[in-house]
């Protein structure tokens, strides 16, 4: 089995390709080679890695050659040219954008969901959308139990999501509303800080914007069922980094909360955080720069003897996209499907 292999961070520069670069190090991923690759205005940066500084490169089809993994997080334009090019020389992507999320061709890949689905790869592994991997980890361990008919889910969404870009314009937006001054939107159609407003992807003819429909779709793809139910309402909020969720689940029977809470304590990537004396539950503020989905408020459904709510926090860049690329290329190693 090989022992190191040759990587490349596409998108090396924004908010995800950085938290990739870090956790490849936390994580002692197996590189005996690593690339830096973004456009031309980010080439010569350097960025930090294992005591060195690495120069970031102007990704090209000569910067891909003996490539023997890609880690894309450079939005799905860019994907959509360079996956198909790194391919073809024989790498692995693992593309964090949704290009190919939605294609059956394409596995799209929770590690503690469907981490058997990565062996169907004809080339390219899809990350899903963070705020489908953050509610799966969380409710998977209880599909597992009792399978859930429907969910009804929404989401408080970070400036993270939106990059690195995002995040300074709420910080500058706040000091601005501080200072009396009017705020200024570039990244978003309208202030953030201080402010919320429904996700401002485009809608459908339903009312549904795209990024509830990722939801829907992607869930439905990585659980394998058409049929279960799903409903989202997606909000971005004025947090900085990590996303929120409230959760509603109906199962076929009743499901005991206790028997719940055991499940979701014993399960692999998930936090218990509860303190229903002191009203502490999980936060985006614990939950940022953590690997873990923090759960919490785990109770009963008053409106229906089978439901259950929950709540939940986790961090965008981390498990939501990053940690969750690094975990599939994680087994991909594990399963020797990189390299000749």
């Amino acid at each position: 089995m090989q022992t190191g292999y040759r990587v490349a961070i596409l998108g090396a520069t924004g908010a995800v390709g950085t938290e990739l670069l870090e956790l490849l190090e936390e994580r002692n991923f197996p590189a005996s080679e690593l690339k830096l690759l973004a456009s031309e205005r980010s080439a010569g940066k350097q960025l930090p890695f294992k005591g060195e500084k690495l120069s970031v490169e102007p990704v090209s089809e000569a910067a891909l050659e003996g490539v023997d993994l890609v880690l894309a997080s450079a939005g799905g334009s860019i994907s959509k040219i360079w996956a198909p090019k790194a391919v073809e020389k024989g790498a692995v992507v693992v593309d964090n954008s949704s290009a190919f999320r939605m294609n059956p061709e394409v596995p799209l890949v929770v590690p503690e969901v469907n981490p058997e689905d990565v062996i169907k790869h004809k080339g390219i592994v899809a990350n899903p959308n963070c705020t489908t991997i953050l509610m799966l980890v969380g409710i998977f361990p209880l599909h597992k139990v009792k399978p859930i008919k429907r969910i009804v889910v929404a989401t408080y969404q970070s400036a993270s999501g939106a990059g690195a870009q995002a995040m300074e314009e709420v910080k500058n937006q706040s000091i601005d509303i501080l200072e009396g001054k009017e705020p200024v939107a570039k990244i978003f159609p309208y202030p953030l800080a201080f402010n919320l407003f429904p996700h401002n992807t485009p809608l459908n003819s339903a009312g549904y914007c795209e990024e509830e429909m990722k939801m829907v779709n992607e869930t439905r793809k990585i659980f394998n069922n058409q049929d279960i139910r799903i409903t989202a309402t997606c909000i971005r909020v004025p947090v900085l980094r990590a996303h929120s969720e409230a959760i509603n689940l109906e199962f076929e029977t009743p499901f005991d909360v206790e028997q719940a809470r055991e499940v979701l304590g014993k399960s692999a990537g998930v936090k218990l955080i509860e303190d229903w004396q002191a009203n502490y539950f999980p936060m985006p503020l614990e939950a940022t720069g953590k690997d873990d989905v923090l759960v919490g408020r785990i109770r009963q459904d008053i409106s229906s003897d089978c439901g259950l709510e929950l709540w939940l926090c986790g961090d965008q860049i981390r498990k939501g996209a990053a940690l969750n690329a690094v975990q599939i290329a994680e087994l991909l190693v594990d399963k020797n499907m990189l390299g000749t």
